[in-house]
């Protein structure tokens, strides 16, 4: 293992152990601003005591850089992966096998942390023959929503990647924002030129059952919209959220009747919808996607973490859009 395997294994580890977000940022930092560096110069920083000298590492990180220079699994990383839980279901792997894309992840066009191009070199280098780029809308603020205009600018550096990265395919696409009364945060106009359009509630979560029923039905009745995302919105890890309360046969009918997925939200803090909820999906016989919700290069690895959980609740790999090759999916998504 290389110094910067090291340290993004560090960072995925510490992300997916819930440990403070500064903790996993500083040896992502790290292991970014190696990324280009020759061995040789490393090792010379390294025998002169000058690794600090690099920005971006610090006392921590260079120390495991110094060790897995050495040939040795740098210290840390032994005990985190000691207390590292890893999805091992044999069923789990064989989903995870046929999934061809990934259909949420975020860049720092929002609130991800790594560029574009580089969450599509790394969707390709793990396997994906195909990655939507899911930024957020304008209406959430706090990560960075696109507004309009800053989607169109998007739709060109897509395009770029697609001509770097090709056959690989980078689809166009929106996390967007499920606004109070259901209707969708960004023009239609651009919602009908994206490829994927996944529709999340990211606000007045504790609304009541009724009002969030409406809600959701009347998002998921929306022809741009394809997917519905995280659709309890919980966090299971930390303080935790509880799950927000709708009617689950009105929202999973609605999916159902229009043809839409429910996304099966790979996140270790999120594994969105629980267990009786995805077997209720399964039973109504609707479509998911089984996603990351990715915000960093690392994170797009914990797809493991949703074919576990739907292979225990009776997915098949026919009904997981994101099991389709690119042209079918997209074909699906256009047909709404």
């Amino acid at each position: 293992m290389n110094p910067r395997e090291a340290l993004s294994r560090i960072a995925e580890l510490l992300m997916r152990g819930g440990a403070p977000v500064y903790r996993s940022q500083a040896f992502h930092r790290a292991a970014k601003a190696i990324e280009h560096m020759p061995e040789a110069e490393l090792r010379r920083l390294a025998d002169g005591g000058r690794l600090r000298d690099i920005p971006g590492v610090g006392e921590k990180t260079a120390i495991v850089i110094e060790e897995a220079l050495a040939g040795e699994t740098p210290e840390y990383l032994q005990k985190l992966l000691e207390h590292a839980g890893t999805p091992d279901s044999a069923e789990g792997a064989a989903l995870r096998a046929q999934l061809r894309g990934d259909l949420h992840v975020h860049s720092d066009w929002s609130d991800g942390g790594d560029t574009i191009l580089d969450m599509a070199t790394k969707a390709r280098d793990v396997g994906h023959q195909y990655m939507a780029l899911t930024d957020h809308s304008p209406r959430l603020k706090i990560a960075h929503g696109l507004t309009p205009e800053r989607l169109r600018e998007q739709l060109d550096v897509v395009a770029d990647v697609n001509r770097e990265l090709a056959p690989f395919r980078l689809l166009s696409g929106i996390e967007v924002d499920i606004l109070e009364d259901g209707s969708l945060d960004q023009e239609d106009e651009l919602l009908a030129e994206i490829d994927v359009v996944v529709a999340s509630v990211h606000s007045k979560l504790r609304m009541n059952e009724r009002d969030m029923t409406a809600r959701m039905v009347k998002a998921m009745s929306n022809p741009h919209a394809d997917i519905l995302g995280h659709c309890t919105g919980r966090l299971v890890t930390g303080r935790g959220r509880p799950p927000s309360t709708f009617d689950t046969t009105a929202v999973f009918e609605t999916c159902r009747d229009n043809d839409k997925a429910v996304e099966i939200n790979c996140r270790p803090e999120r594994l969105d919808p629980p267990r009786e909820m995805l077997q209720q999906v399964v039973g109504l016989g609707i479509k998911v996607a089984i996603s990351t919700d990715a915000h960093a290069t690392e994170q797009l690895e914990w797809q493991l973490f949703g074919t576990e959980r739907a292979a225990e609740c009776g997915v098949e790999a026919a009904s997981v859009v994101n099991a389709w090759p690119v042209d079918d999916l997209v074909a699906w998504c256009n047909s709404h």
